[in-house]
């Protein structure tokens, strides 16, 4: 008896993912997640320089900020609950401190660009349709940072807009980096905030507007990661608490598929003897001087140095 729909995901025939592909990841939770399972598995990965980006206007303003080499200047900075903003990044760089959010700012344009330019893989995922922008400026910003709300309107992104601002962010990106994979997919975690038929209606945007720019032939790819969550792992048992995020078992579910879809076989063989050594990392011994521990040292040194030798980039 089968009780569960499984969604198809083809196997990438070309440019696999594996030790010696550089990844930069971009946008919502899904880039957080997979991220960290990345730099657990020690991949040569980079996500979100300028914080979580939650739609597809922020990371293209990101791209061509990037591209077109536009630092920051003080002027474009805000000042609220006695800390500086950037309405373009996420509140995890604001700071009490100008100087320090300016230079943190233009190194992330610094690191995105040298990312976009030499990775093999970028992948870019969007949460939302849903855009704030600031009515003294005009401008779409990534992050109100809890700026009082009438200073912002709000605008649902049509499937047009969310179509023609991935073409624009990935023909920049291909003037670059003409060779790399670029993966888009659709954040699972539900903004509920906006309410639940807007959810629905914000993602709908977003899977509509991707599809237009999907082209297997050109190394632009569609990662369902969405469609997973929704219709294999279709039960609250797969949320965190709060019935919005997806728990550790739905990512490491997700985790499981994207790596038997993208990552070259002789990658797993790798991440299976990096699993080992991590476990063996995280271990805590009953008794730290008994020579039993002391024998695990040794063959957890033994295995670190055997891998450091085909992979010397590797980092415990």
């Amino acid at each position: 008896m089968k009780l569960q729909t499984n969604i198809p995901i083809q196997k990438t025939p070309k440019n696999p993912i594996g030790y010696g592909s550089k990844l930069f990841l971009l946008g919502s939770c899904f880039s957080e997640n997979i991220g960290a399972k990345l730099s657990y598995y020690k991949f040569q990965s980079y996500q979100n320089p300028f914080g979580i980006l939650f739609h597809p206007i922020a990371i293209e303003n990101l791209i061509t900020r990037a591209i077109n080499n536009k630092r920051y200047a003080e002027k474009e900075l805000i000042f609220n609950n006695e800390r500086w903003h950037c309405l373009d990044a996420h509140s995890s760089l604001s700071s009490s401190n100008k100087q320090k959010l300016l230079a943190d700012l233009n190194s992330g344009l610094s690191a995105t660009k040298e990312q976009l330019t030499a990775a093999t893989h970028i992948i870019i995922t969007l949460g939302t349709s849903w855009i704030y922008k600031h009515k003294k400026t005009g401008a779409t910003v990534a992050n109100c940072h809890k700026i009082p709300q009438k200073k912002f309107s709000k605008e649902l992104l049509s499937v047009t807009d969310v179509s023609e601002s991935l073409a624009r962010s990935i023909a920049l990106i291909k003037s670059v980096n003409k060779n790399t994979t670029v993966t888009l997919t659709v954040s699972p975690v539900r903004h509920l905030k906006d309410g639940f038929i807007e959810n629905n209606r914000s993602k709908a945007q977003l899977i509509a507007g991707i599809h237009t720019a999907v082209h297997p032939i050109k190394n632009i790819l569609y990662f369902p990661s969405y469609e997973i969550v929704m219709d294999e792992l279709r039960d609250y048992r797969f949320y965190e608490e709060d019935m919005v995020h997806p728990n550790k078992t739905a990512i490491n579910y997700i985790w499981e598929k994207f790596v038997a879809a993208y990552f070259s076989e002789e990658s797993q063989v790798i991440m299976q003897a990096i699993e080992t050594i991590q476990k063996g990392i995280a271990h805590r011994p009953f008794h730290e001087e008994s020579e039993q521990h002391e024998r695990f040292l040794r063959n957890l040194e033994e295995k670190k140095g055997n891998l450091l030798k085909k992979l010397p980039f590797l980092k415990f």
